[in-house]
């Protein structure tokens, strides 16, 4: 799962700072100085790199485990700017946790 983990990781960080890009940057440019270069190039990037966030964060719910409402959540995730990181780190919280409670095995 450590491998899905990381696909998952590093798209959310791509997914959200072009997002960011296109909304921050593109969109006044597009509408306030009717120039809409970064739009017609970051927008379909973004729209493609959605699609493999979308990939990467199902492969991970499903080895996870988690519940529908959860998966559909991360999913969602990606159209909104900043929140990608955000259920980037929760995400990574849901999956370390069980890991931290596992007793270590005692020696002797």
């Amino acid at each position: 799962m450590g491998g899905a983990l990381t696909r998952y990781r590093v798209i959310a960080w791509i997914v959200g700072v072009v997002l960011i890009v296109l909304v921050v940057i593109g969109m006044p440019l597009k509408y306030l100085f009717d120039n809409a270069v970064v739009v017609e190039t970051v927008g379909p990037a973004h729209g493609f790199l959605y699609m493999v966030y979308l990939v990467a964060a199902f492969d991970l719910a499903r080895r996870a485990d988690w519940p529908l409402k959860r998966m559909l959540g991360v999913m969602l995730a990606g159209t909104v700017p900043f929140v990608s990181f955000y259920a980037e780190r929760r995400a990574t919280a849901w999956l370390k946790k069980p890991a931290e409670r596992t007793p270590e095995p005692v020696a002797g």
